[in-house]
């Protein structure tokens, strides 16, 4: 087994930063399950228990009560819990685990001892730190660690080669809303057949929007963009997604090749941060999702998996995962 063995201080100091900062269909069978994987379940009364447990003791948590806001906590919760599990799956499959001893290290200055910090704090990051802390430490801080670790494994080893169009304001003044109903329905044709996307490509360019076709990425030359929906899916996948929110433009991509085993580009590269690292991990965790048969109870949402998260529904996710008819996937 791979182990993460005992580091410095500094690296205390970025789990810290990286836990109380950075956001590090038809719903299941049974009523009472929150989550249905493929072989087990978390129910719904596991969920309130923590909403609940969260309400008696975090104020920030009573803040969301007073706001109704709760159902960023409820999302944000049931989150953790699938991405729990399929690390879970994950470290298994991949050889990882956490030194005992490094993990106690981190419980004895536990960073999620301390009260959550409301000062500032969007909604969605106060529920972020409040699940945190209203789970198991010692499960959190190993899921912690455990996606540092599976970013740091293939940071050097991954890279993606695909094709691309972007729809943007530029045309017609469009709203947010109408970009993201226009990238998707784009994403949707160039999925129709295993030629249509470079069929759109080809007419995208013509008509003078921002395209290229066999692009490559390697994710150590590019870690933030590691972190996307590009490196999540298997080739032969269209995904439509909005690299930044500060943009406007939104980025239609057919994935024609998802390498995990790519050399070294033997380039420097800085370092990523404990943060990078494990959204880069959580990334890599897309697949697993798929293979555990997640299904979400609709009160909570719908899974996202360009987001890697819960969507309050299907209207609002934050993009689109198209598999390529008649295509062949791996």
């Amino acid at each position: 087994m791979m182990r993460i063995m005992g580091r410095s201080r500094s690296l205390l100091a970025a789990l810290a930063a990286c836990l109380l900062l950075v956001g590090c269909g038809s719903g299941p069978r049974q009523v009472g399950s929150a989550v249905i994987f493929s072989d087990r379940e978390v129910t719904v009364d596991q969920v309130q228990d923590l909403l609940d447990e969260a309400v008696r003791e975090h104020p920030a948590a009573q803040q969301l009560s007073q706001q109704h806001k709760l159902d960023l906590l409820g999302r944000e919760i049931v989150r953790q819990l699938v991405v729990h599990d399929v690390l879970t799956r994950a470290a298994q499959r991949e050889g990882l685990a956490v030194d005992p001893r490094l993990l106690d290290q981190f419980l004895a200055a536990d960073p999620l001892a301390d009260p959550v910090d409301t000062a500032g704090a969007d909604p969605s990051q106060l529920a972020q730190q409040i699940a945190n802390r209203v789970r198991d430490h010692r499960e959190v801080i190993t899921d912690s660690l455990l996606l540092q670790a599976l970013g740091q494994k293939y940071l050097d080893r991954m890279s993606v080669t695909f094709d691309y169009t972007s729809v943007s304001s530029d045309i017609g003044g469009d709203q947010p809303l109408d970009r993201r109903e226009r990238a998707i329905a784009k994403a949707e044709e160039m999925a129709q057949s295993p030629t249509a996307a470079a069929e759109v490509i080809r007419a995208d360019a013509a008509a003078g929007e921002r395209t290229s076709t066999g692009e490559v990425v390697p994710a150590a030359q590019a870690p933030d963009l590691a972190t996307l929906v590009l490196f999540g899916v298997r080739p032969g996948t269209v995904v439509a997604f909005q690299p930044s929110q500060e943009q406007a433009v939104w980025i239609v991509a057919i994935v024609r090749e998802r390498n995990l085993n790519a050399p070294s580009s033997g380039e420097q590269v800085t370092q990523p941060s404990a943060a990078q690292l494990a959204a880069i991990g959580q990334r890599l965790l897309q697949p697993y999702v798929e293979e555990a048969g997640v299904r979400i109870n609709p009160r909570y949402g719908v899974w996202d998996p360009v987001a890697m998260n819960l969507a309050p529904s299907s209207a609002e996710t934050t993009g689109a995962v198209v598999p390529v008819k008649g295509a062949a996937q791996p």
